[in-house]
């Protein structure tokens, strides 16, 4: 579960434009934006690795102090990254009350992929869910929901519903949503398409044949 623990200081800024970004960026510091509880957005820098540290964990609750202020707790609301190298360029933070349910955004982990009857049976495993939507108190969203896959066979669909959520956790999706399913060996599937393919060339070459006989007849009368 996230905490309130952890505690980041941050400098105010005024919003210049990308130029004061990027000189922000090159010194080790990321620009972003604290939004919510009925504030005005405020502008902010904060250090790349103590930002990093503090948000380590999905939907994790930080104490945030502008300029030394009092603390007030925050959630990641958005986070911009290089396409490249992967690093944050920019992030928005949002005011929460620790009273108050938020909506919330977590990974969804499936374990025991490989004792699952169908996959030893040479199925494969596909996940289609990776993410959940959910609403709970900031301290109480969790870092990512585990499923254990069980006994899915070969041919069978794990739906939302089956997904057990720690307690004070809303499940926002549809319960009917497919999770994951577990198909057929490959290798079967081409050999049973290469077998239809065969029966249709004979099907064909015999017809052809048929065909020339018929011909052939008629030209002798």
């Amino acid at each position: 579960m996230a905490t309130t623990t952890t505690k980041l200081d941050v400098a105010s800024r005024d919003p210049e434009g990308s130029r004061s970004a990027r000189r922000l960026r090159r010194s080790g510091r990321i620009p972003g934006v604290l939004y919510g509880g009925g504030d005005d957005p405020i502008s902010f820098s904060v250090d790349a690795r103590e930002l990093r540290v503090a948000l380590a964990g999905s939907g994790a609750v930080v104490d945030l102090s502008i300029d030394g202020s009092k603390p007030t707790p925050v959630v990641l609301k958005e986070a911009s990254r290089d396409p490249v190298r992967g690093q944050t360029t920019h992030v928005d933070l949002l005011r929460v009350r620790l009273d108050k349910p938020i909506h919330a955004v977590v990974p969804l982990e499936l374990t025991g992929v490989e004792e699952t009857p169908g996959v030893k049976e040479g199925g494969t495993l596909e996940q289609m869910t990776r993410e959940l939507n959910i609403e709970a108190l900031p301290t109480a969203i969790p870092e990512s929901i585990v499923h254990e896959l069980g006994e899915l066979q070969i041919g069978e669909t794990l739906l939302l519903e089956a997904i057990a959520l720690p307690e004070g956790v809303t499940l926002l999706d549809d319960s009917d949503t497919v999770v994951a399913s577990v198909s057929a060996p490959r290798l079967q599937s081409e050999e049973e398409s290469e077998i239809e393919s065969e029966t249709e060339l004979v099907g064909e070459a015999g017809s052809g044949e048929g065909s020339s006989d018929d011909s052939g007849a008629s030209s002798e009368e």
